[in-house]
């Protein structure tokens, strides 16, 4: 891979991942509801699960949606009504003392397994092995894939921070409860592109 191709590669991965979508959303009202510490598994279910989907994607996994179309309507249904549960549990999360007595994050494994469901993660997959790694070449494909942990390191924490600074500045049940409802109404909102593709 070229000096020039690995910086546009690592630019369209850090913009992918660090843009506002479910992933993010998601981080953010756990460190807004449980902070930094208690949601390592979950920004580490992300950064590594994603890479590895991207891996799975490259060595073929694309291939079943040009084999049997129907995959892929199937996938965005069961994406959304995923996302609609998820959401739901965010709104109607508990205040943050309760939360911490009887709520948790999410796990390394939970993490993970939702990048197969998340709309944007196929979106992002899809397009960065078709312009950065179009021949399918293993080199290529790692090279995309060891890209987006690294750029996952950056975003996960971010995001993650930011929302354990914003649990901070709530500081009450009630703010904390709109916020809550905020991130899933964002969270909602990040479907919409899915259906109007």
């Amino acid at each position: 891979m070229t000096p020039e191709i690995l910086t546009a590669l690592t630019t369209f991965a850090l913009v992918t991942v660090v843009t506002p979508g479910p992933n993010n959303f998601m981080l953010m009202a756990s460190g807004a509801n449980f902070g930094v510490a208690r949601t390592v598994p979950h920004m580490l279910g992300i950064g590594l699960g994603f890479p590895a989907m991207v891996f799975l994607v490259g060595l073929g996994v694309m291939r079943l949606f040009d084999l049997w179309p129907p995959a892929y309507t199937i996938l965005r249904i069961a994406s959304a009504l995923y996302l609609l549960y998820l959401a739901w549990k965010i709104a109607t999360a508990a205040p943050a003392a309760e939360t911490a007595r009887r709520g948790r994050p999410f796990t390394f494994l939970e993490a993970a397994g939702f990048q197969w469901v998340n709309p944007k993660a196929w979106s992002m997959a899809l397009s960065a092995i078709t312009l950065y790694a179009p021949g399918r070449d293993l080199t290529a494909i790692l090279w995309v894939s060891g890209i987006y942990v690294a750029c996952s390191v950056v975003s996960t924490s971010a995001w993650t921070v930011l929302g354990t600074a914003i649990g901070r500045v709530l500081g009450n049940a009630r703010r904390l409860r709109i916020f809550n409802i905020a991130m899933a109404a964002l969270l909602v909102a990040t479907l919409i592109p899915v259906f109007l593709a």
